[in-house]
C-alpha cells in the first residue's frame, strides 16, 4: 500500500507531508501504483512507556492472549510499547511489524511479600539484587525493572525495599551491561536512594518533592506518571483498613499528584505517557492517559511531543526518517485543542499498513 500523508504535525503545529511505500517512509511520491491520500493532524505512532504485555487483573496470561493485548493497544495508535515487567516470556512478540515495537524489561525484581504476588521475582536477601540484575540483562531488551517501594506490613506504610549501597551496585551492573533501570515508586522515602544510585527513570513518582524534582532534572531522569492508574489510589486505600497509616499516605499522594506532576514537568523533567495496562488498567487506554497528561495544564504541543517523538527517541525506537517503518496516527481535529479526538483516530499505520481507524482492514 502507498500513501501520501498531509496535514499538520500535532506536536509542533507545522505543516506535515510524507510518502509511504513498501511499509516505510520514502523521500518522494511513488512513481507507479495507486497512492491513497490521508489528511489530518498527524503524530508519530504513540508510545505506551509503561505497559504489561502478558499480565492481566487475573494474573499471567498465555502468549495468544498477550498478542491480543498488543493488538488492542496497536489499534488505538500505540506503535511502541516499553513493557515494564511481565511474568510471561514475550520474546516471540518482539520484532514483528504487525505488532507494536516491544521493548521488554523482563521480570520485576522485588522482595518477598513486598509486591504483587506472582508478578515479580522475590529475593530473600537484598544483597542478591546485583546478581539478579545480571540475570535479567540476558532476558530483557535493555531495561531492568525494580520495585522501589511497597507496603511494609511490619510498619504499616510504604517503605523502600533496597539499601542504597545495593542499589548502587545493581544499577552499575545494569549500566555496564548496556541496560537502563527504572523503578516503581509511590512514596517520598524511596526516591533519594534510587536517584543517588543512578536510576534512569521513575514510574509513578507520586512522592516527588521539590528536592527530588531538582535531583531528577540535574541527573536527566525521566518520569512516567501513569495518571490513569493513580486514580485507583483511593480504592487501594479503602482496601487497607488494617493499615491506617498506609491508607492515609495513599490518599495524600493521590490528592496532590496533579500538582506534583505539573511541577515536575515545569522544572524540565520529561513526562512520558504510560497506561500501566495489564493489572488494574485494561489495555487500549492510551487516549485516556494522553488526555490526563494534557489535563495537567502544560503546553499541549510539548506534552504531545514528550509522549510521542521524544519518547521514541528516549527509547531508541525508529524516529520516522526515510527508510524507517511508516508508523503514524492521524486525527480529524487537533488533539492539542480537542483531546477527545484521541479516542477516535482516523488512521493508524504500523509499518505502512492500516491497523486502526476507519482504514483498518483495507487492502492494497
Amino acid at each position: 500500500m502507498q500513501f501520501q500523508v498531509t496535514g499538520t504535525d500535532a506536536a509542533t503545529g507545522e505543516r506535515y507531508q510524507r510518502w509511504v511505500a513498501d511499509g516505510v517512509f520514502v523521500p518522494e511520491r511513488p512513481a507507479a501504483g495507486e497512492v491513497q491520500e490521508v489528511a489530518g493532524w498527524v503524530l508519530p505512532g504513540l508510545v505506551d512507556a509503561h505497559c504489561h504485555i502478558g499480565y492481566s487483573a487475573d494474573g499471567v496470561v498465555d502468549l495468544a492472549t498477550a498478542e491480543r493485548q498488543a493488538r488492542v493497544d496497536l489499534a488505538t495508535g500505540v506503535t511502541v510499547i516499553r513493557d515494564c515487567g511481565s511474568p510471561l516470556d514475550t520474546r516471540p512478540l518482539v520484532g514483528r511489524d504487525d505488532l507494536p515495537v516491544l521493548l521488554r524489561a523482563g521480570w520485576h525484581i522485588a522482595r518477598p511479600k513486598r509486591y504483587i504476588r506472582y508478578l515479580g521475582i522475590d529475593l530473600d536477601d537484598p544483597a542478591e539484587l546485583p546478581a539478579e540484575v545480571a540475570r535479567q540483562l540476558q532476558y530483557g531488551d535493555g531495561w531492568i525493572k525494580l520495585v522501589g517501594d511497597w507496603i511494609d506490613r511490619s510498619i504499616g506504610d510504604l517503605a523502600p525495599l533496597w539499601p542504597e549501597d545495593v542499589l548502587a551496585e545493581a544499577i552499575s551492573v545494569a549500566h555496564q551491561g548496556g541496560a537502563r533501570v527504572t523503578a516503581h515508586v509511590f512514596s517520598e522515602d524511596a526516591l533519594p536512594p534510587l536517584l543517588a544510585a543512578g536510576i534512569d527513570c521513575i514510574e509513578h513518582g507520586t512522592g516527588l518533592t521539590a528536592d527530588t524534582i531538582d535531583q531528577m532534572v540535574a541527573r536527566g531522569v525521566h518520569l512516567v506518571p501513569t495518571l490513569i492508574n493513580i486514580r485507583n489510589f483511593p480504592t487501594f486505600a479503602d482496601a487497607a483498613d488494617r493499615y491506617p497509616a498506609y491508607a492515609k499516605h495513599m490518599r495524600d499522594l493521590h490528592e496532590r499528584h496533579l500538582e506534583t506532576f505539573a511541577a515536575a514537568a515545569e522544572a524540565g523533567i520529561p513526562l512520558h505517557s504510560g497506561t500501566d495496562a495489564g493489572g488494574f488498567v485494561e489495555h487500549g487506554r492510551i487516549a485516556d492517559e494522553l488526555t490526563a497528561l494534557l489535563g495537567l495544564g502544560l503546553d499541549p504541543r510539548r506534552t504531545l511531543h514528550n509522549a510521542t517523538t521524544a519518547a521514541r527517541a528516549w527509547l531508541g525506537a525508529p524516529p520516522g526518517d526515510v527508510g524507517d517503518p511508516a508508523d503514524l496516527v492521524v486525527y480529524d481535529a487537533d488533539p492539542a485543542e480537542h483531546p477527545e479526538v484521541l479516542q477516535r483516530p482516523t488512521v493508524v499505520l504500523r509499518a505502512g499498513r492500516p491497523v486502526g481507524g476507519r482504514m483498518a482492514g483495507s487492502r492494497g
